[in-house]
């Protein structure tokens, strides 16, 4: 099982995005290796700007396995955020918490992003 970061989805939702992100997403959708939780849902639900893109998201919300993000979640989420303050290090909380969920869960992320770089291995 591997999260998919909302750069990746963004990537494989935008008509001429960056074909080797688009090739990683689409191998884990037809392997049923995809997954997502609710911080990236959010994400994508936020950016949502045409009727394509809304029916894509629909049809992953029933297909797609959820990686519930728990009180654990949250509060490992907190302590990545110090050891990433701690090693000088900035990210996005949103990309904090998906990289505690990913953690936590035990499943590979797949990104675009180079935050979850140093994020996974804090």
């Amino acid at each position: 099982m591997t999260l998919i970061d909302t750069s990746s989805w963004v990537e494989q939702l935008r008509i001429g995005g960056n074909a080797a992100v688009r090739a990683r997403v689409e191998s884990l959708l037809q392997t049923g290796r995809a997954a997502w939780c609710a911080a990236v849902r959010l994400e994508l639900w936020a950016g949502v700007s045409n009727d394509r893109e809304r029916a894509i998201l629909q049809s992953y919300a029933r297909e797609l396995p959820d990686l519930v993000i728990n009180s654990r979640i949250w509060q490992e989420a907190c302590d990545l955020a110090s050891r990433c303050r701690k090693a000088g290090k900035r990210a996005p909380t949103s990309d904090i918490l998906i990289a505690a969920c990913a953690r936590h869960h035990e499943v590979g992320i797949e990104t675009a992003d180079a935050h979850f770089d140093f994020l996974m291995t804090l």
